[in-house]
């Protein structure tokens, strides 16, 4: 398996002139992988004007139609490669295979989404009281900026990459410096299914100089990023400047919500992966439990019991559930939690050991005991580690639910349809579950309340963040 080690320019590999290169490490054998070429000042700007190039010079202007054969074919060829680039994920960041798998499959149905959505996306006409015709259109912005975080390389490249695409805009796509292998696969592969030359760059570089200089760059319209609080309150500062367009998916502490009244035996048996599932490194991760105390005992003992079963190993055997985290200093920066959380009192229920004397790997920890101001409950760990609490109060629960300042997803289990309805609406985050842990649907807006960011992936939402909204009235 080659890897690919180059910037993707202008439908092809290309050398950086002056970018250092990024040596990549692999997360489950701590072994270099090899290095991979960074945009420099004068590469990112050659790239961006190609990208504007290939806009004014046809692809805003491709027929709706042959937009979507194009696409269509790029989820094609994704699945024809789908193995390729799994591995390529397993090795670069450690993601167990299965779990690799189904994210390139969730990159080509994205692709498919959009692909069938570009002759479903309509405007509207109007009635205007002075009479005449009125009507709207949702124009192409030109180039945009998609910047994508590690935890989830391949599948959020796409889901920014698809919609923008299929809107007409050109695509300058910036992976995050530890997680470049599949974004630039996906350049090669999407050019080889029939996307012009230009339409979609990708730039490998630090975040703080070459996604700094993308964001300011005169020629981009608008940026799209995921990922942490702190990186998407700069990005927002910086698009400002010249008032880009922004939309950012930004941190997490989501809660799950247990009522004694729910189907909770499956809850605890179920709820494990909903906040360990990539070893924690997701802003959707359930980390913090509210149980209802009637239940509170048992579910504990059942939720530890499950946690306890997980398979945390080698990411290239296909029954490994969790694999290592992402870096050493990802690893020491939630061990430095668990310190933290040891020495406030916390209660370890289990974990919180390194399994394997090679590789980034940590154990799934349950804290309790937890107070509310204590860091490992108020602030994104980001590593396999989650807070259980139990409550006696609706409306009180709810308060402390809600005393975050994120707000991206959640779930709540109770078998009371008004309850469910009724706290469902109360809690503070853009993507809520019921009697379920899932966060993502192709086709349905993903996105966040608060510092969890602005604006919305996936969906038409998405497409429609890519585009301008133009009024145009024909007087009569």
């Amino acid at each position: 398996m080659k890897i690919p080690n180059q910037l993707f320019i202008d439908g092809a590999f290309r050398d950086s002139a002056k970018g250092r290169p990024t040596t990549l490490i692999n997360p489950a054998t701590e072994e270099v992988n090899g290095e991979v070429a960074a945009a420099d000042a004068g590469t990112l700007n050659a790239a961006v004007e190609s990208a504007q190039h290939a806009w004014e010079s046809g692809w805003r202007d491709v027929a709706p139609g042959k937009r979507g054969e194009i696409l269509f074919n790029v989820a094609r060829v994704l699945r024809e490669n789908l193995e390729e680039l799994s591995q390529l994920e397993r090795l670069n960041i450690g993601k167990p295979i299965s779990d690799a798998r189904d994210e390139i499959g969730l990159g080509a149905r994205v692709f498919e989404f959009y692909a069938g959505g570009i002759t479903k996306f309509y405007g509207q006409t109007i009635p205007v009281a002075r009479g005449g015709f009125d009507f709207t259109l949702r124009q192409p912005m030109g180039v945009v900026a998609c910047i994508v975080p590690w935890n989830f390389p391949f599948p959020i490249a796409s889901w920014k990459a698809a919609p923008a695409l299929a809107a007409g805009n050109c695509v300058i796509l910036k992976p995050a410096s530890l997680s470049p292998l599949t974004a630039l696969k996906l350049g090669e592969l999407a050019h080889a299914a029939g996307l012009p030359p230009g339409v979609l760059q990708v730039v490998p570089g630090p975040g703080g100089a070459i996604g700094e200089a993308l964001i300011t760059h005169p020629l981009i319209r608008k940026v799209s990023l995921t990922g942490s609080t702190e990186v998407g309150r700069r990005a927002m500062e910086l698009a400002a400047r010249d008032f880009k367009r922004v939309s950012l998916e930004l941190g997490g502490k989501s809660p799950n919500i247990v009522f004694a009244d729910a189907d909770w035996e499956v809850a605890a048996e179920t709820s494990p992966m909903s906040v360990f599932a990539n070893t924690g490194q997701d802003c959707c991760a359930r980390s913090r439990m509210f149980i209802e105390r009637g239940i509170y005992e048992p579910f504990v003992e059942k939720f530890v019991a499950a946690t306890k079963k997980l398979i945390v190993g080698d990411p290239s055997k296909a029954e490994t559930q969790l694999g290592p985290l992402v870096s050493a200093g990802q690893r020491t920066t939630v061990e430095q939690f668990l310190a933290d959380a040891k020495a406030q009192g916390s209660r370890f229920a289990c974990g919180g050991a390194r399994p394997h004397p090679k590789g980034f790997y940590l154990e799934p920890t349950v804290l309790l005991d937890v107070a509310k101001q204590d860091r490992c409950w108020r602030d994104e760990i980001f590593g396999p580690v989650v807070c259980i609490t139990p409550f006696d109060n609706e409306d009180q629960m709810l308060r402390e639910v809600n005393d975050s300042p994120y707000g991206l997803s959640g779930s709540l289990w109770t078998n009371d349809l008004r309850r469910a309805l009724r706290v469902a609406r109360r809690v503070e985050s853009g993507v809520i579950s019921i009697n379920s842990h899932s966060s993502v649907h192709v086709e349905a807006p993903f996105g966040g309340f608060k510092q969890s960011g602005i604006g919305r992936d996936l969906g038409m939402a998405a497409m429609e963040g890519y585009t301008e909204l133009k009024n145009i009235y024909v007087a009569p």
